[in-house]
């Protein structure tokens, strides 16, 4: 298996850094393109990566704005620039063609987990039809006082753009209070200590966004969630929705379950959707994470 980076540049100026894992040798039956989480990196997906590869899948993954080795002109994490939103969902469309260039016969399927499975959600209402399946990893399709936190944010914004918002920390830090007390802050994400304490070690995650990511992220799950955005996802569009029922993301699956009525009513016709018992935020780094990674293979070859 190899692992190779590139970078590509968005129609705005911004380079923005690739990781592709594939197997040696041989065309893959798939492609399968992810989209990681706030305040986190694309290597942290090597291990599904390389499972998915022994599997016959080629994989591709991005840093977004702000993030990772892709960190806009500021050079600051978490800063990301006018229109960030979009920018993040744009630069997943422009991967979606260099992936579709590459392996032009191949099934390609979405991958988001957690800010990743909100930009996989923009991403099959505005392009559903480029994909053969969506995975939606930690997700949510609720969040309490929306509107008011945009107000509020929009006001952080434009007096300290770059500074790192408190609100937005605050949500975050809430999410380890039915954890607490803790070590790290951070057990909310897995079970798995050794994980979590890899998370917090490492110096590309963790990170507060600046009030104007903030701003741009809140705007953005406002303007996703319209009943005539999500409307344009195809009907027979594959969608398969994983979660931790102890995910605080999701409201330990109330959350997601908003988003899965939304998607039933609408008449989507191949809506899959499985929630691992006691397991938190990143499934991926569960202590059931073989389990989870098998689930997923599965489901990527019933459709492949």
């Amino acid at each position: 298996m190899s692992d190779t980076t590139f970078t590509f540049t968005s129609p705005d100026k911004v380079e923005i850094f690739v990781r592709k894992w594939a197997s040696l040798g041989g065309m893959p039956k798939g492609a399968v393109q992810i989209a990681h989480g706030a305040a986190e990196h694309s290597q942290r997906y090597e291990r599904l990566a390389q499972f998915l590869n022994s599997g016959g899948y080629v994989v591709y993954a991005n840093d977004h704005r702000g993030h990772g080795r892709t960190v806009l002109r500021s050079g600051k994490l978490g800063v990301a620039g006018a229109d960030a939103w979009n920018g993040f969902v744009k630069d997943a469309g422009q991967l979606t063609d260099i992936v579709r260039r590459d392996y032009p016969i191949s099934p390609i399927f979405f991958f988001g987990h957690s800010m990743g499975s909100l930009i996989a959600q923009d991403c099959m209402a505005r392009w559903g039809a480029e994909f053969t399946g969506v995975v939606l990893c930690g997700t949510t399709g609720f969040l309490p006082g929306l509107d008011a936190l945009v107000s509020h944010m929009g006001q952080a914004a434009q007096t300290a753009a770059d500074e790192p918002s408190t609100i937005l920390g605050q949500i975050f830090a809430s999410f380890n209070a039915p954890f607490a007390p803790g070590k790290t802050g951070f057990e909310w994400l897995s079970r798995d200590e050794s994980e979590v304490q890899k998370y917090v070690t490492d110096p590309l995650c963790g990170f507060l966004f600046s009030n104007g990511l903030a701003y741009e992220f809140l705007k953005g799950l406002r303007e996703l969630w319209k009943p005539e955005k999500e409307a344009r996802i195809p009907k027979s569009l594959p969608i398969l929705i994983i979660s931790g029922d102890k995910d605080p993301v999701g409201g330990n699956t109330l959350g997601i379950a908003p988003l899965l009525e939304r998607y039933k009513s609408m008449g989507m016709q191949n809506l899959a959707r499985k929630f691992y018992p006691e397991a938190r935020h990143e499934i991926l780094n569960e202590t059931n994470r073989d389990e989870v990674q098998r689930d997923i293979l599965s489901w990527l070859n019933k459709w492949c």
